[in-house]
């Protein structure tokens, strides 16, 4: 059977992504989801995603990691996505749709996607410069010095595994204030590798950043992948709300591809 599919990137975290509305891809064929995200023996990607039909919504977007299981909220995928959803007339410059981690506001201005993070209720402290905190996926965030320089994989690798965040694993991300840039570097889990970008590290990092005291509410990120700003509002109680995570999403191409159901 053959489907369409497009692929798309922001800031270098790219996804294949399915208009699943007539239900043509099978969800649950995880086998088939790693598979195409393989970038020897499929598509290539970081990410899978789904848009589903929704009541109530624009859409549904449905998240599948590289290694074929779905996941938790992505943000730089929730960009793609509503690029997507615009660039197929499912909506306009505004939406609201659904995904794992419940309801996300979008709109598209300037020819960047801006998307509504969930609130953010609180952070783990684990040290002086480390924090742990969920942003719709969970992240380990640390301070670092000389980042470029920084072995990302083989400590984020480790971290990933420890027996801290077992049995499920975390995210982990490394940062580093630059001029007016926070720098970002991230290890995936589910792609199991650092990644050009990740949206919700990068968010992450940035409320990090600023309960550190060394980023304000409105951060200017730089990650492998190209720029991204993140926004929020942080409250007396310590907890944050109207999160954005802003960006370029661009379709990469289009194609057919061969799946045996």
């Amino acid at each position: 059977m053959k489907i369409p599919f497009y692929k798309y990137q922001g800031t270098g975290n790219d996804f294949i992504i399915i208009d699943n509305r007539s239900n043509i891809f099978d969800r649950e064929r995880r086998d088939i989801v790693a598979q195409l995200c393989d970038r020897r023996f499929g598509i290539g990607a970081d990410g899978f995603i789904l848009l589903q039909n929704k009541e109530g919504y624009d859409f549904e977007m449905v998240y599948y990691n590289a290694d074929g299981n779905e996941s938790t909220m992505c943000g730089n995928g929730g960009r793609c996505i509503v690029q997507f959803a615009q660039d197929i007339g499912v909506m306009n410059l505004t939406t609201h749709f659904l995904a794992v981690d419940g309801v996300h506001y979008a709109f598209i201005k300037e020819k960047l996607v801006n998307l509504q993070m969930m609130n953010v209720a609180g952070i783990d402290t684990l040290a002086d410069d480390t924090f742990f905190l969920n942003t719709g996926s969970p992240h380990y965030v640390k301070k670092v010095e000389k980042i470029e320089q920084f072995p990302v994989f083989e400590t984020g690798k480790s971290i990933r595994y420890s027996d801290t965040f077992a049995p499920g694993g975390t995210n982990v991300n490394f940062m580093e204030m630059q001029d007016n840039w926070l720098f970002v570097r991230t290890y995936e889990r589910g792609v199991e590798n650092e990644t050009y970008s990740c949206g919700t590290g990068v968010t992450a990092a940035a409320i990090a950043a600023e309960k550190l005291g060394i980023a304000p509410q409105y951060v200017l990120i730089k990650t492998l992948g190209g720029e991204l700003e993140v926004t929020f509002i942080k409250k007396s109680d310590g907890s944050y709300k109207d999160v954005f995570l802003i960006g370029p999403a661009k379709r990469v191409f289009t194609g057919e591809i061969e799946v045996d159901f």
